[in-house]
């Protein structure tokens, strides 16, 4: 049943931290390892029709092989903008016009490479961590306030923390498997 106790909303908390755990691993998902992934174009940003436009919107993005990504783009006079767009965009990729048809070889990752995606990935990792004791920050705050006001006991108030305490320690532990697996991904040669 719903664990809501005038005011406070434990699932509402738990809903938050959950969405910071898929902040991460969407943030994830464009970190490159090795292999060609569609994601890794998502940071990606077309000039296109006057405005700033997702590459997905302007083509269609594939990956036919492990180390090659194709983006079909529908509008011949944008093949330019989204060659110049992935370029610019610090993936170190270098796209291979053909037609209306855009080429991009996934190159190895050197070690060094490596290493910095590993401590992007900590740095993403860190935020959503920070994301999570926000939001169990608020929490707390609230019902050290609802106690304050006498809404509730401070029976209700430790049990209710001790929960918003289980449910930040279960993402936190998350965030670092997630992590983990990210950082095997990665180092994988």
């Amino acid at each position: 049943m719903a664990q809501q106790t005038k005011g406070f909303d434990l699932e509402d908390l738990q809903k938050r931290m959950k969405g910071a755990v898929a902040t991460l691993k969407h943030e994830f998902a464009g970190l490159r390892t090795g292999r060609a992934s569609v994601s890794l174009l998502d940071p990606v940003h077309v000039d296109a029709y006057g405005s700033n436009m997702p590459l997905n919107q302007v083509g269609t993005v594939n990956a036919p092989e492990p180390r090659m990504l194709t983006v079909q783009v529908w509008d011949r006079g944008l093949v330019v903008s989204v060659d110049k767009a992935i370029r610019s965009a610090g993936l170190g990729l270098n796209p291979q016009v053909d037609g209306q048809l855009i080429r991009i070889p996934i190159p190895p990752l050197t070690e060094e490479r490596r290493k910095d995606l590993t401590k992007i990935a900590h740095k993403y990792a860190e935020q959503a961590k920070v994301a999570v004791r926000n939001i169990r920050r608020d929490g707390m705050e609230l019902l050290k306030k609802l106690e304050k006001d006498h809404q509730i006991s401070e029976d209700e108030h430790k049990k209710d923390a001790d929960k918003v305490q289980g449910a930040t320690d279960s993402h936190v532990k998350e965030i670092d498997d997630v992590l983990a697996q990210k950082e095997k991904e990665i180092m994988q040669v």
